[in-house]
């Protein structure tokens, strides 16, 4: 393989600004000094790397599979330009993965080969008891998880790689000879880093939104239990993809902890994003879920979408019943006093600002309307609230929002519609291969939207403002 291809990402294009995020992901790299590292990082010579080939395409990273002479194997990742911070991510990962620069010219990593079958492969295809099997494993690694104890929230790193003058907090060790390896430091979760790198954003109202979230701030830190503030580790983005299992689907590996942080549980409770069902009722609900009585009478379709359903409903379910039996303390964060709210209300006020003025305002006056129930164990002995809402929202206001809020949710469900049409991803990438059949789909269902505008005005509004056509991201940065 040509050293440029080592540089560049290979694996696919971008249906929009496909030349600036090709730019973003090029990473040259001494390819001999990292040959030499990776060896060196399982006491090897760079002579005894046989093999060396880039693996297929990450969200945050190019990532490497390094083979030996005697078949022993490793994987060296290298973040992408747009992955930030660079070095503390890339640190933090490390000393996260030890718990549990360099003349290469770029920030790297090493770690062994994981092995196992990657769940991702395999998920749709398994049967419901090899899916409990693999949710009770899960619930098991994450009990482990939430039973170490830290003595602050951010993220962890080795003490060595924390520069001089930035904040710490040392995290004490039983065995002396790794107490004082290592620290708390700076919080590396994607949220806070995400494209702004902390650049200034003026949009007014979510500024006055963020005060008035600041404003509530002590008051929603949960009162009397400190298992609920206690700092808790969790890993980032508990996802198929990332788990590999063993044959009788036990959990063999977990990879990608790049952005894992501390947080105190209150905040970092939570069903992981691929099995929770939120929004749907018996989900919501714990109701045994079931095939609906007359699933034999519905329509081939309509008995695929309600076997998709009841897998959801499945894995969810399942989930919160293997957390209350082997991680009680993850299952009482769980249904701790408006839990999801909380999170919620965290979330949307972490984010970095890209347009979305409603979330955050939504949660918000969702908090008013229940503070006297968020606040309860503040209240005094005759059961008043000690203390009274710091904010407010006309009756207008409300309206308004809410108004707003339920179009842009109707206007995000018809992106994620038109996305599915085209069959690309929310980040426009599509395997290079299928880019010219794709983009062309894409063009063809262009084309039909101006043909169905109703006026002169609408289809230039709708050529002006194509979704899928290049943007400058910078006004969104």
């Amino acid at each position: 393989m040509e050293s440029s291809e080592l540089f560049e990402n290979t694996s696919g294009r971008w249906i929009w600004n496909d030349s600036s995020k090709h730019a973003g992901r090029r990473r040259a790299f001494n390819v001999s000094e990292f040959k030499r590292l990776a060896a060196a990082a399982v006491n090897r010579n760079a002579k005894d790397v046989a093999r060396f080939e880039k693996l297929s395409k990450g969200g945050f990273n190019r990532t490497f599979l390094i083979t030996m002479c005697d078949g022993f194997q490793l994987v060296g990742r290298i973040p992408y330009l747009s992955t930030q911070p660079r070095h503390l991510v890339v640190a933090s990962e490390v000393a996260t993965m030890n718990f549990l620069h360099n003349g290469a010219g770029t920030e790297y990593m090493f770690m062994e080969l994981a092995r196992g079958k990657n769940l991702g492969d395999i998920w749709f295809d398994l049967s419901i008891e090899a899916r409990i099997t693999v949710v009770t494993s899960l619930v098991e690694l994450e009990s482990r998880l939430f039973s170490l104890t830290f003595p602050a929230s951010g993220s962890l790193y080795h003490t060595k790689d924390i520069q001089p003058g930035l904040e710490r907090v040392e995290v004490p060790i039983a065995d002396s000879a790794y107490d004082g390896h290592f620290c708390i430091g700076l919080d590396t979760s994607l949220s806070f880093w995400q494209i702004h790198g902390y650049q200034a954003q003026s949009p007014s109202e979510h500024l006055s939104n963020l005060e008035k979230y600041l404003q509530t701030v002590p008051y929603l830190v949960p009162d009397g239990n400190s298992t609920l503030v206690r700092p808790t580790m969790r890993h980032p983005d508990l996802q198929p993809n990332n788990i590999f299992v063993t044959d009788d689907f036990r959990i063999a590996s977990v990879i990608d902890w790049q952005h894992c942080t501390i947080l105190p549980l209150f905040l970092q409770c939570g069903i992981p994003n691929s099995l929770q069902n939120y929004g749907d009722s018996i989900s919501e609900s714990l109701t045994f879920p079931e095939l609906p009585p007359n699933f034999d009478k519905l329509s081939e379709n309509a008995q695929f979408r309600e076997t998709m359903l009841l897998h959801r409903r499945q894995v969810h379910y399942f989930y919160v019943v293997a957390t209350a039996s082997l991680n009680p303390t993850h299952y009482d964060a769980l249904t701790a006093n408006f839990s999801i709210l909380r999170r919620k209300l965290f979330v949307h006020a972490s984010d970095p600002w890209q347009g979305d003025i409603f979330s955050l305002k939504n949660d918000l006056i969702d908090l008013t309307k229940n503070w006297d129930k968020v606040v309860a164990s503040q209240s005094n002995t005759d059961g008043e609230t000690r203390h009274p809402c710091p904010i407010a929202f006309s009756e207008d206001e409300v309206a308004e929002c809410l108004r707003l809020h339920d179009a842009q949710v109707d206007a995000d469900e018809s992106l994620r519609d038109c996305r599915d049409l085209i069959d690309i991803g929310v980040e426009g990438w599509v395997p290079a291969e299928l880019y010219d059949e794709i983009k062309q789909r894409e063009q063809e269902f262009k084309a039909e939207a101006l043909k169905a505008a109703e006026s002169e005005e609408e289809r230039q509004q709708v050529f002006e403002h194509w979704v899928f056509d290049d943007f400058d991201e910078e006004e969104y940065s």
